[in-house]
């Protein structure tokens, strides 16, 4: 290097040494790291709370009472006065068999009773003068107790008919079918012509006021099961609806084949629209009569690697750190998840914002909505 160049360089004129100071700050300023911004995060608390168990199943609307109507006499329809979806009330008339033969015979029974009630009046007549004679000597006492014997006789005789009568009238009512409870009509067997047969199904009566759901339970649960068990239901025509429910029976029976017992299930809401038939599906909560940690389900981070890790809020000073803490879950409830192990309860954890922090990264704590 000639030395006249070493002179400039150890001894640079002043253009020259600020044109030098020009590039190291230009250098310095194309190699400096942006700062990066506070990420802001919204935090929880991991809380020791009493545990739930939730059990999700699934059952049908049903009619506490449903009936295959039938007549107890055997006839030929003369009129059907309901059809398929009719409402109708207690003791409305349904249906009515030909009875003008039956007419004909509670017609004749009525008149056998007459004529029995006129000999025992009769008897009864005769015996009373015999009585009056017999006071005077004029008739002998077999005589007298001959009438009184035929007095007993027509009463008897009256009797029968009196009760013929009534079977009768009894048999003549039983060839109109009438409703025993209010409901709707849900099947029509038969129509005007037939020819019924005592016993048969004419129609089918569905209550629809009195409803309950039956639910399909693991037995897995049964010892944990009481009636005092909160009940969440939703039907399936009405997705967007959950309502309130309290158990009304738990059937003890468990069946072999899908390990499931029955449970009957009342809605608080009697005014909810359903009707039988209908899917529905409901969530057991179970009071499980202990303590544990639970943090928002959102403060959960779920690796491939089965990893479940939660970012956790470290005070350092004025400074809002946080660190990553790797934990284990059991039961969800509520929309929490149960911490068995990783938390002892009282930490600050993030419930959002949560996606991209490092471990040891300041953050700024938005306050709670």
């Amino acid at each position: 290097m000639p030395d006249d160049m070493n002179i400039t360089l150890l001894h640079p004129t002043p253009r020259k040494f600020f044109i030098l100071l020009f590039i190291i700050a230009l250098f310095n300023h194309a190699n400096a790291k942006p700062q990066q911004p506070t990420p802001k995060v919204l935090v929880s608390t991991a809380e020791q709370t009493a545990l739930i168990e939730e059990i999700p199943v699934s059952g049908t609307v049903i009619s506490l009472r449903v009936a295959e109507l039938a007549l107890e006499v055997s006839g030929i329809i003369s009129s059907v006065a309901v059809d398929i979806g009719d409402n109708i009330q207690p003791g409305d008339e349904l249906l009515h068999l030909d009875n003008e033969l039956h007419k004909l015979a509670l017609a004749t029974s009525r008149a056998a009773s007459k004529q029995a009630r006129e000999q025992l009046e009769d008897a009864k007549r005769r015996l009373n003068n015999f009585q009056a004679l017999t006071k005077q000597h004029t008739i002998s006492e077999n005589e007298l107790q001959s009438l009184a014997a035929q007095v007993r006789i027509d009463s008897a005789a009256l009797e029968g008919f009196l009760a013929e009568q009534k079977r009768q009238q009894a048999l003549l009512r039983r060839y109109t079918l009438v409703a025993p409870f209010a409901g709707v009509i849900s099947h029509k067997y038969v129509e005007k012509g037939e020819w019924v047969q005592p016993g048969k199904a004419v129609f089918r009566l569905v209550d629809t006021n009195n409803l309950r759901l039956d639910f399909q339970v693991p037995q897995s649960v049964f010892s944990k099961l009481d009636q005092l068990a909160d009940v969440t239901v939703t039907l399936d025509s009405l997705p967007q609806q959950n309502y309130r429910g309290q158990i009304d029976t738990v059937v003890p029976v468990s069946n072999p084949d899908s390990r499931t017992f029955m449970t009957r299930v009342t809605l608080n809401n009697t005014q909810v629209s359903m009707t039988p038939g209908m899917s529905a599906s409901a969530v057991l909560r179970l009071q499980l009569g202990t303590q544990g940690v639970v943090v928002p389900r959102d403060a959960l981070l779920r690796y491939p690697d089965g990893r479940v890790t939660v970012w956790v809020l470290k005070q350092q000073g004025n400074e809002i750190t946080v660190e990553e803490q790797q934990v284990k879950t059991g039961l969800s409830f509520d929309s929490k998840i149960t911490i068995t192990s990783g938390l002892q309860g009282g930490e600050q954890v993030v419930v959002q914002g949560n996606e991209a922090l490092r471990d040891g990264q300041t953050v700024s704590v938005q306050p709670s909505k």
